[in-house]
């Protein structure tokens, strides 16, 4: 197959909660502790760090990357959804993983998917440490996909954990409280292995406190941390948690001498993380006069702080491309969206992209009114032809909205 057929392939035979949602959630690791033996347990041949979080583990593994990499280090980067292009998901310093890499992968071991009806992120985590294995990387930033403790990514043992904060998203999988949804979370916490907290809650603290004094892990509070501000290209005012996480993590690891890491690697890593990573997509700025910017942020937490920063720019009248999914909480969300602006509804082209009339007709109870779309492009296409030079558009309420932009 070519690497188009392979993808296609990939997303059409084999379950992918981004796409499917609940059917796609495996609910144990069997199938994963199955697919690593198989592979002959690539992922015990690579020094990881693991970063699990409600928001903003994708953002910090690609700064934790960027740090290592200005250390000289061969760093793999884990994350996931993609944005453009599936090989997003797998990279070496900086690098999408090779079309051919995949498509080899995919038809040595396709038989085996199929015969144990391995879900896509099952065989998604297996090809990326196979790869990072084979390239020998100094260490991989590997980054959950959903929760943690039944995350296919978690039968690994890293030098640290880290986990970033924790919101209500995915309840439906991690439960309907921020002490089960942190307990989740919690399952990356390894015997012996320190963890890093980027922020927590007064529901939160005690679940991470206990899950470390039962593995006899130290744990450290990234928020509590007095440091300066690191520059970054990187401009959502919620990197700032983000950049304290990452600043403590990297200062456990230079106490424990685990790298050679100088302040001078921190600074330039955190100064150059899209540079390095080609991370999109994060208060990601695609055109001036009209401003236009797109944010991945989908749910409650991220949310705010991004209405937030959004409420900080001055503008003559404000657009919003606004899609989401069909299992958003929209009472949770809505009410945090400005009213004083012009709403472009659309649907993400993707299985569970929630139909844009529903979108509209619950927006109006809010007092959030617009015109619905036939897709993404064309509500982005209408808003920037109702724009002008002094106005500001605003992309997102999904990460799949931002990535059909982008």
């Amino acid at each position: 197959m070519t690497y188009s057929e392979t993808v296609e392939w990939m997303f059409r035979q084999l379950p992918m909660y981004q796409h499917q949602g609940a059917s796609a959630y495996k609910k144990d690791l069997t199938n994963t502790l199955v697919l690593a033996d198989y592979l002959g347990h690539p992922e015990r041949n690579i020094k990881c760090i693991h970063v699990a979080g409600t928001n903003g583990k994708g953002s910090t593994s690609h700064m934790l990357a960027s740090v290592l990499m200005e250390a000289g280090y061969k760093t793999g980067l884990y994350t996931s959804p993609h944005l453009k292009d599936f090989r997003e998901r797998i990279k070496i310093d900086g690098r999408d993983i090779p079309e051919q890499f995949i498509v080899d992968f995919i038809d040595k071991h396709k038989a085996f998917f199929e015969q144990h009806q391995l879900s896509f992120f099952e065989m998604t985590v297996g090809l990326a440490f196979d790869y990072f294995a084979t390239e020998k990387v100094d260490v991989a930033i590997i980054e959950t996909g959903l929760g943690g403790r039944l995350d296919s990514t978690n039968i690994i043992t890293p030098l640290l954990s880290v986990i970033t904060n924790i919101g209500f998203d995915h309840m439906q999988f991690l439960g309907s409280t921020l002490e089960l949804i942190a307990a989740e979370k919690a399952g990356i916490i390894k015997p012996n292995i320190p963890v890093v907290i980027g922020e927590y809650l007064e529901e939160t603290k005690p679940v991470f406190l206990n899950k470390a004094a039962e593995t006899k892990s130290d744990i450290y509070f990234a928020s509590d941390l007095v440091t300066e501000d690191f520059s970054s290209d990187l401009l959502g005012d919620y990197q700032i948690h983000n950049k304290k996480t990452v600043v403590q993590a990297i200062r456990v690891l230079q106490e424990r001498q685990l790298f050679d890491i100088g302040n001078e690697h921190l600074a330039d890593g955190l100064r150059r993380v899209v540079q390095n990573t080609g991370l999109r997509g994060r208060w990601q700025q695609l055109q001036y006069y009209p401003t236009v910017i797109a944010d991945t942020a989908h749910n409650s937490h991220g949310l705010k702080i991004v209405m937030n920063q959004l409420a900080k720019h001055k503008y003559d009248k404000l657009h919003i491309v606004l899609g989401v999914v069909n299992d958003k909480d929209l009472d949770d969300i809505l009410p945090l969206f400005p009213k004083n602006a012009a709403y472009y509804f659309c649907r993400p082209n993707i299985p569970r992209g929630l139909d844009a009339e529903i979108l509209k007709t619950v927006s109006a109870d809010y007092n959030l009114h617009g015109e619905i779309y036939p897709s993404v492009s064309a509500a982005y296409d209408a808003a920037r032809t109702n724009a002008t030079k002094n106005d500001f558009i605003y992309i997102g309420g999904s990460t799949f909205v931002v990535a059909e932009i982008l």
